[in-house]
């Protein structure tokens, strides 16, 4: 097993510098632009998910979602951002792929339905006492 496994690891980089070799010798220049544009898009990916990561977290946590799911579609996109970074187009196909897998979403569906078309918190179960209330000062002029 750790024969084939090794085998698989070595066979990897070679593969990627056959296949690059080979377009390079039939597209040239434009094989360049492609890796240069690609690997900038990887960057680019890298860093929305860093900006977006404690947002979706906050987000996940307040709607009584499993942060783990968060945390799993945060390391997924960068997992995809650094793949695209390197220079190959098998781990470009590898991190589209991981691109498109979709992350489920766990909610039953009569949660999500119950506070998708009302003004209420998911944690507000029942009206308050003093609902008809409004506080405030008031100050007569003449």
């Amino acid at each position: 097993m750790r024969i084939f496994i090794g085998l698989i690891l070595l066979a990897f980089p070679i593969a990627e510098i056959w296949l690059l070799i080979e377009l390079g010798q039939q597209y040239g220049w434009w094989l360049l632009f492609y890796l240069v544009g690609i690997g900038w898009l990887g960057l680019q990916l890298i860093r929305e998910e860093k900006l977006l990561f404690s947002g979706r977290m906050m987000q996940n946590m307040t709607l009584g979602g499993n942060p783990v799911k968060a945390m799993f579609g945060s390391a997924r996109n960068m997992l995809a951002g650094v793949l695209l970074m390197l220079p190959g187009v098998i781990t470009d196909i590898i991190a589209v792929i991981l691109l498109l897998i979709p992350i489920k979403n766990n909610r039953p569906l009569n949660d999500q339905s119950q506070y998708e078309h009302s003004n209420a918190s998911p944690y507000q179960t029942e009206k308050a006492a003093n609902d008809d209330v409004i506080e405030g000062e008031f100050r007569r002029e003449d």
